[in-house]
């Protein structure tokens, strides 16, 4: 890496990093501290479904403050206003401001569409796409403030591609896609840089998933994170990384076919092969 590129180091950078305790969020946090941020750790520290709680926030802050970095612990939910308003709050508190958050906090309930039920759909709902809502709506007003920010959702190839039984997992996943869209339009304007990480990494979350394609470990995946975050961060973008390798997926728009204004369905019926429908 050429020593020029400004986004080497995190000096003095406030980062908050939700879902912290474990795996991926682990590995971005102690990174982001080992070149000099200041980290929040947030975590429940519950089971993959997301019930119960526990330490590993504390625990992750424990093995940054040993070597020499510094961070503090938060547990508070994601899935409220009010909980995600106290793990910005807690940032402010204790370093003055929120530079970076990546929303990393997410859970399992997989079921077939057929099996699962409205609960537990909107649980993962909940976790992923409306605690990344809640935690970027409390930060996005001190970053607008500073002219400065940099916002991570973490979306998935399962969610992008699609992988059987996780109905619910794709879905928000792809909103948070949607929802990048919209707030890099809108964060240009006051410095704020918004990106989307699409992880693979051999996790406590993804263990069970039996999928051949997934391996490689969280710290393979943490580069592309400082990336989006970095001070020459790019905007708007979705950046796959796994075992290692890293690529952008983009959505595109094939070529169009004017079938004229008089079209019917038996024209677009004989154009398929054409536009690639069939």
């Amino acid at each position: 890496m050429s020593s020029s590129f400004n986004g080497s180091s995190f000096t003095d950078r406030v980062v908050v990093v939700t879902g912290a305790g474990r795996g991926l969020g682990r590995s971005h946090a102690i990174e982001f501290a080992r070149r000099g941020a200041q980290v929040v750790v947030n975590d429940l520290g519950g089971a993959v479904d997301g019930t119960g709680s526990g330490t590993t926030a504390q625990t992750v802050v424990d093995e940054i403050r040993a070597m020499g970095g510094e961070a503090s612990a938060n547990t508070d939910t994601v899935t409220t206003q009010e909980g995600a308003a106290a793990i910005i709050g807690s940032a402010v508190e204790n370093y003055g401001r929120v530079d970076i958050l990546v929303n990393n906090a997410g859970i399992l309930r997989d079921k077939t569409f057929a099996n699962i039920t409205v609960e537990n759909f909107r649980a993962v709902l909940d976790v992923h796409l409306m605690g990344s809502v809640f935690v970027t709506k409390a930060a996005w007003p001190v970053m607008r403030n500073n002219n400065w920010g940099r916002v991570v959702f973490t979306s998935s190839g399962s969610g992008i591609f699609g992988h059987f039984g996780q109905s619910n997992y794709a879905a928000a996943k792809m909103g948070l896609i949607g929802l990048m869209n919209v707030l890099a339009l809108e964060g240009e304007s006051k410095g704020i840089k918004v990106n989307t990480l699409a992880p693979g990494a051999i996790t406590r979350m993804t263990e069970t998933l039996h999928d051949p394609n997934r391996r490689g470990s969280p710290e393979q995946v943490s580069p592309a994170v400082l990336y989006l975050c970095s001070d020459d961060a790019p905007q708007g973008i979705i950046l796959q990384a796994a075992d290692g390798r890293f690529s952008r997926i983009r959505v595109e728009v094939g070529e169009a076919m004017d079938l004229g204004p008089d079209v019917t369905f038996e024209d677009l019926v004989s154009a398929r092969h054409e536009l690639g429908l069939d």
